[in-house]
């Protein structure tokens, strides 16, 4: 066996550990803006403007789903509001270009004035009024414009989803493909003002494992994406690098930020430098026992707020992942 045989065959073994020291170093992750923004609803996928002064995210139930828009002042987000080119069709997943110049979301608004809302199709089963095509609204000196939706180019199919955009004004998002159409992600590279055929992005780990929700750097030189590729732990968060024109194995972010079982999703960059991730989950923070009548009274408010096993925002630094 020569060195370099036995440097490959290591290879996978040391990425492992170095995985495993730097998810060791995370700090817990600590909920968005309770009661506020991480609500009683299913609350996901943050926007911010480059100022980190105003954010767009999403608000769910299993009927709904609406963009709400909060802002920042004096240390507090105000009550969120239903953005203005929101609260018509099934909005969700807003990104936020990084210049702030324009945003781009999901919507199953119809593609021509007086149609339907657009059906979907993945994981094997019909969505219908449940599709999501990319569109795309500026930021103008009289505000926020009127939605357009991407050409066609991107939006090949009506299942679209969670898009992320980097500085150079490409775009990441998840599409299903395959038998069992499952979600992997894809990459659509934009030049001369337009943009080219989406590829997708070399990290699956096979047709029958779901990736999720990219979250790209502005200069792409990393991604945070969820997968169901471990089993017993749901769907996860990880963390891949773009090295020598490739992406580098994904690494898992462990247990402390990606806590098994309470499904990761919808991860979203922001804070200075875009070090901070934001993503969702429907993690319950247990009581502290014993319990009280005064500890079970909190209890209660919390749920009310948000606490109540639905999802919410949360957030952590990247700088185990970023420094090491």
């Amino acid at each position: 066996m020569t060195p370099r045989t036995i440097t490959n065959a290591l290879l996978p073994m040391l990425l492992t550990l170095l995985s495993t020291a730097v998810a060791a170093q995370a700090t817990p992750p600590r909920i968005f803006s309770p009661g506020v923004i991480s609500g009683p609803a299913n609350d996901l996928s943050p926007a911010f403007t480059p100022d980190g002064k105003t954010v767009f995210f999403t608000r769910s139930n299993s009927s709904q789903s609406t963009i709400l828009v909060s802002h920042l002042s004096a240390g507090a987000w105000s009550k969120p509001r239903i953005a203005p080119f929101s609260g018509e069709w099934l909005d969700l997943e807003p990104t936020m270009a990084p210049d702030g110049s324009y945003l781009v979301f999901i919507s199953s608004r119809p593609t021509a004035t007086g149609g339907k809302p657009i059906d979907g199709f993945y994981n094997g089963a019909a969505q219908p009024g449940r599709g999501g095509n990319l569109w795309r609204v500026d930021h103008t000196s009289g505000g926020w414009g009127e939605p357009h939706r991407l050409p066609n180019i991107v939006n090949s199919n009506t299942s679209i989803y969670s898009p992320s955009i980097a500085a150079d004004g490409s775009i990441y998002f998840m599409q299903p493909t395959g038998a069992k159409t499952r979600f992997h992600l894809f990459r659509a590279q934009f030049a001369r003002g337009e943009f080219d055929a989406p590829v997708e992005v070399p990290v699956s780990a096979g047709e029958d494992i779901g990736d999720f929700d990219p979250a790209v750097a502005p200069d792409e030189s990393f991604m945070v994406f969820s997968s169901t590729r471990i089993a017993g732990k749901g769907t996860s968060l990880f963390i891949t690098f773009h090295r020598n024109g490739a992406w580098s194995t994904p690494q898992y972010m462990g247990d402390t930020v990606s806590i098994p079982g309470a499904g990761s999703i919808e991860a979203r960059l922001g804070g200075p430098g875009d070090r901070t991730l934001y993503f969702s989950n429907r993690y319950v923070e247990p009581a502290t026992p014993p319990q009280s009548r005064a500890s079970s009274a909190r209890g209660l408010e919390l749920m009310a707020e948000w606490n109540n096993g639905l999802a919410n925002i949360w957030q952590v630094s990247l700088a185990p992942w970023l420094d090491k």
